[in-house]
This record gives structure tokens, sequence and C-alpha cells, in this order.
């Protein structure tokens, strides 16, 4: 099987890969090969076919991998009895070409992909040994910490190591940036709440479910869809909250580094967009909502031209929450997408 970094990226996401592909040199060789890190992590915390405890042993041995106390041929020949059939299970059997292409990148940005995937990892496996329990918002940030605010932190580290400006400000970015995290994967919940609950895993906190007198295990069923959504727009709330603190995030970024804004702005925007169209929505309840392929193309088109304006940024994000559906998007019978902000 021959190795492509680039490839693989994009076949595991291609709206990541957007964002990845975009920035410069070792920053964009670093966050490639940490995003192929996290999606072997991934593959091992959520596939649909491995029990628990194979789930929690692989994920340790991919921990010691990371951190040198193993061979990455190990994890390979331990996934041997079961063919890569999704990008993600092929990146977890190209782990030793992974590992080898980051140990070519300059020592400084292979420990920051390391310590954060390592750390990523780790809290994946005590989310999986701990299994799909989540009394309280707190239970779900903790899990959303692991998984996505430490991303957060990896990518500010990286940027740190481009940028002197962002280095001289990393304090202050760390909690925005575990906030962005936070918001990215807020939306990826309540995207994927129906394919989560049939492979058993709930993400919603059993307390807003209490809020409105719904059981959790009633939540996808049709006879209590009024109380399913009134739980659907309190985490399209929380999603929000998020997602204010993860602009405030980009806007400290400076405009010179147009680059680096861009591959959070999209992220960003395509979140905030995707929330719209889920606000609401039972089409959540039942299956997956997604962008329309015309709605991404916009808004890079727009932000590549315009994201280096904080006034225009505030407003689009506006535009994108309140913007009519367009067919595809969401709603199939929605009109079409209404005119966009202009730069400030």
């Amino acid at each position: 099987m021959s190795f492509n970094q680039y490839a693989l990226l994009r076949a595991t996401s291609r709206t990541f890969a957007l964002s990845i592909e975009h920035l410069p040199g070792h920053v964009r060789e670093a966050l490639c090969l940490a995003y192929l890190i996290l999606r072997i992590s991934d593959f091992l915390e959520d596939n649909d076919y491995m029990p628990v405890e194979r789930k929690v042993a692989l994920l340790q041995l991919w921990d010691h991998i990371l951190a040198g106390q193993a061979s990455a041929a190990e994890l390979v020949a331990a996934l041997a009895d079961r063919a890569p059939a999704e990008a993600d299970a092929q990146a977890a059997h190209q782990a030793p070409e992974i590992l080898a292409a980051l140990g070519r990148l300059p020592p400084a940005l292979q420990t920051h992909v390391l310590v954060h995937c390592r750390n990523t990892t780790q809290g994946m496996a005590r989310w999986v040994a701990r299994g799909p329990d989540i009394p309280a918002e707190g239970d779900m940030d903790d899990y959303m910490h692991e998984v996505a605010g430490r991303v957060g932190y990896l990518v500010t580290d990286i940027f740190a190591w481009y940028s002197g400006w962002i280095r001289s400000r990393r304090g202050a970015l760390m909690p925005l940036a575990r906030e962005f995290g936070l918001a990215l994967q807020t939306v990826n919940v309540i995207r994927g709440l129906r394919k989560d609950y049939e492979r058993g895993w709930i993400f919603v906190p059993e307390s807003f479910c209490a809020a409105v007198d719904l059981r959790r295990a009633d939540l996808f069923n049709p006879a209590y869809q009024l109380q399913a959504l009134q739980v659907l727009d309190m985490l399209g709330d929380k999603a929000e909250r998020h997602l204010h603190v993860a602009l405030a995030f980009v806007k400290t970024l400076p405009r010179w580094l147009h680059g680096l804004r861009l591959a959070c702005i999209w992220p960003l925007l395509f979140a905030v967009r995707t929330l719209a169209l889920s606000r609401h929505n039972v089409n959540v309840l039942i299956g997956e909502v997604k962008m329309t392929r015309a709605e991404v193309q916009t808004i890079v088109r727009d932000s590549t031209l315009f994201g280096w304006s904080n006034s225009w940024l505030d407003q689009y994000v506006q535009h994108l929450r309140i913007a009519p559906l367009i067919p595809g998007a969401g709603d199939p019978g929605a009109g079409p997408s209404a005119s966009r902000p202009s730069a400030g």
C-alpha cells in the first residue's frame, strides 16, 4: 500500500483537508500528520466491531507507540484480522509510514504533535472504558475536551512554533483554543446524533433530557419528538456559546497571517452554518444534516476574499445563522441563499 499523506488526509476528511493543505510548509505537514494520528485514535475509539476491552487495549498500545515504547508494526499486526475498508482504518494500517513521516519534521514540531496526540488518545481510552455515561453538561465537556479541546491546544502550539506573534500571546489564546475545539465538537455531536445512537452512544447530557421530562432512551422515539427538539435547542444554544468564543480566537489572529486565519475560519464557518441547518430540524434525529457542496464553495470563496476583516467575519457569521436554506442543505424544499455581507 503506497503512502501519500495528503491523499489519505483527503480520504479521511475533505473539509479538514481543505484547511490543512492551505497552510504553509512544516505547519501543513505537522497538522496533516497530527490529524492522521488522531484519525487512528478515533478509529480505535468508535469503530463498530470491536468490544470495549479491545478498544481500550488498542488505544493504550497506540499511546505506547506514540511514546516510542512500542513499534507501529504491532498495531498493524493487531488489526490484521479485518481488512481496512474505511479511510480511518486504512490510516491505522499505515501507522508506520505516518510516524516515519513525522520523524522527518523539526524536533519541536514532533514534540507538539506527540504530546497532544498522546493526551487525546489517553482521554479517548478513559472514555471508552467509562462508557456512554453523561449525567450533566460538565461530563459532556470533559469528553469533548479530550477529543477536541486538546486539538485546539495542538493547533495553537504549532501556530506558535511558526509565528513569534502568536507565541507571545499563547497564554491568552489557549483557553480560546479549547473553546474552539468544544465548539466544533458540539456541532459534531448534533450532526452525528443518530449515527452515535445507532452505535450505542448518546452524547446528550441526561440533565438536558430531564429538563423537559424526557428519558435519554426516548430521545429518538417519534412519540417524544417535541421534547427531543427542545433538547436539540439546548444543544444548539450550547454550541452557540462555544462558537462565540471560537470566533474570538480567530479574530485574535492578525490579518497578515491570513493563511493561518483561513485554516481556522473555514471549520468555524462550516460549523456555524451546519448548526443553523440543524436548528429545530427533525432530520437531525432521523439522519444527518449537511451543507451542500455549493454552500461550502461559497463560504470558502467569500472568506478567502474578505476573511482578513474582523468586522466582515462578524457580519458573515450572522448571515450564515439566518440565511435561507438552499436546496439540499438540511431542508430540500428551501429557497435560494440570501445575499452576503460586504467587507468592513
